[in-house]
């Protein structure tokens, strides 16, 4: 968001405000509120909603203050449009509020699919709540009109995130090494494992497993993890993950938050993503990185040629790594082509939404095809 939320403050049209809640409040997901201060914005509202655990029950006591809280942090801002983007819990509480509130909705990276995680629905509950809708691509756009929206208010603007890449400098291996405080080696993994939501309780745990038994297999190979996020399951996730690291310091590390400049340095230097997280199909082909996309999560998404799809079983997972280190498949990733934008999202939304009126915004009719 943060090309947006730029964009945004430096307008003289629009007044910015901006809420944090999730992990950018949580000392225990990374506390990320720092990054968006230090880049140089204020935060109006801080919205903390973690209590401290990831069953099914304690995401739902987290929905539910974010209910509360967001309504009264509303009332508090007065806005007249609040923007979100994707498929979070948070922002479905954070949408649901505003919208009884009758505070029209602006959402971001609607009519996507991620089958393997209750974040698909909460998307696409997202989308009919809201009044605007932003999406990456032709394809995500008839999916939106497809679910009632009206085509006018359908604006196929790229994947924003992607502004971050044509816009940021990013660090060096000699700058990433010295913050992170590792080494890089001849062969580097960057490694995120979200849990697999829809699946029965144990089948995220046991696709981990495989994917930490192929990884194990690589030898003198830096793998550098990231946690899981607040998910159910995301907690065990953790937890397999930094009995794994111990095992061998000197060529596995493992970081609660990585941040998005150090997230995309790494991305661009490494060798290979893998996991099953987003940013490998929509950042990593800008970067022409090759992505091993593991398991059910993304299954639905749209997908570059420098993705790798497997079966999250040990045999599979160590296959598809080992192509990713082809000689021809690194000659693929040089045409490859990202089918979420071209990285200038963020001022198609900036002008959509200085020229929208906001009287009837509210007022929606079904769309049928």
């Amino acid at each position: 968001m943060k090309p947006l939320i730029g964009l945004l403050q430096n307008d003289k049209f629009i007044q910015l405000q901006i809420i944090a809640t999730g992990a950018h409040v949580s000392s225990r997901l990374g506390m990320t509120s720092k990054e968006i201060r230090a880049d140089g914005f204020k935060i109006d509202e801080k919205i903390d909603i973690d209590v401290n655990g990831d069953t099914g029950i304690e995401v739902a006591e987290s929905m539910g203050l974010g209910l509360m809280r967001f309504a009264k942090s509303y009332k508090r801002l007065q806005p007249d449009i609040v923007i979100g983007m994707g498929d979070r819990f948070e922002i479905f509480s954070a949408f649901a509020a505003a919208f009884v509130n009758r505070i029209p909705l602006a959402h971001l990276s609607g009519g996507e699919i991620t089958e393997g995680a209750f974040d698909d629905a909460f998307r696409h509950a997202m989308t009919k709540m809201s009044s605007l809708h932003f999406v990456s691509n032709e394809e995500y756009r008839h999916r939106v009109i497809q679910l009632g929206e009206q085509p006018s208010r359908v604006f196929k603007v790229g994947e924003v995130g992607l502004d971050r890449i044509k816009g940021m400098s990013l660090l060096t291996k000699e700058q990433l090494e010295e913050d992170l405080r590792f080494s890089f080696k001849t062969r580097n993994i960057l490694v995120t494992f979200h849990p697999v939501t829809l699946l029965k309780q144990g089948e995220s745990l046991k696709q981990l497993e495989a994917l930490l038994g192929s990884l194990a297999t690589f030898p003198n190979t830096q793998l550098i993890f990231t946690k899981a996020n607040a998910d159910p399951e995301g907690q065990s996730i953790n937890g397999m993950l930094e009995k794994f690291v111990a095992q061998d310091r000197k060529n596995r590390v493992l970081f609660s938050s990585l941040g998005s400049l150090r997230y995309l340095s790494l991305m661009k230097e490494v060798d290979v993503i893998v996991g099953n997280s987003s940013s490998a199909l929509v950042e990593a082909p800008s970067l022409q990185k090759a992505a091993v996309n593991v398991g059910d999560r993304q299954n639905g998404r749209l997908k570059a040629s420098n993705v790798i799809d497997c079966h999250p079983v040990q045999k599979a997972i160590t296959k598809a790594i080992a192509r990713a280190y082809t000689p021809a498949f690194k000659r693929l990733l040089k045409e490859v082509h990202n089918p979420y934008g071209d990285g200038r999202s963020a001022q198609r939304i900036i002008n959509v939404l200085k020229k929208v009126k906001l009287e009837g915004l509210l007022i929606k009719k079904f769309y049928d095809l």
